[in-house]
């Protein structure tokens, strides 16, 4: 395992939220990061999809993954997602890149599918701006 993927597992491991909903980092490295997220019931709205605001999250963390790989210390600053088709399934899995960085900003790209069994189908995309934050600032 890269060290760039065992940093950002702790991360992953510190974030209480991702915690709760069982999401797994699964690769990172420059310019890439991918996250899993196991489907549950309580993530489905009435219809037994999964709810828009799970697949959203997914993409947000993942987004700021792969913008991480670059920047370093980082948020998200913004983000747009298309839903393109309802996500079933056993797991969703979010695939980011780096599209185009600078010193403070990197925008990144995020697949999101739905995967049942070895079958998986794209579900949304989403692209987001990643800005680099300085923590010594911020205390």
């Amino acid at each position: 395992m890269n060290d760039l993927l065992v940093e950002g597992k702790q991360i992953l491991d510190s974030q209480t939220f991702s915690k709760l909903l069982g999401a797994k980092l699964v690769a990172l490295s420059k310019k890439y990061a991918e996250l899993s997220l196991p489907i549950k019931d309580s993530f489905k709205q009435n219809y037994g999809f999964v709810h828009g605001g799970v697949i959203s999250y997914l993409a947000d963390n993942c987004l700021t993954f792969a913008g991480a790989s670059i920047l370093g210390h980082c948020v998200t600053s913004e983000y747009k997602i298309n839903y393109l088709m309802p996500a079933m399934g056993k797991e969703l899995v979010a695939k980011s890149t780096v599209v185009s960085f600078s010193l403070r900003q990197a925008v990144c790209e995020c697949k999101i599918y739905a995967v049942d069994h070895s079958k998986e189908s794209l579900v949304a995309i989403a692209q987001g701006t990643i800005v680099r934050i300085d923590m010594e600032q911020l205390k």
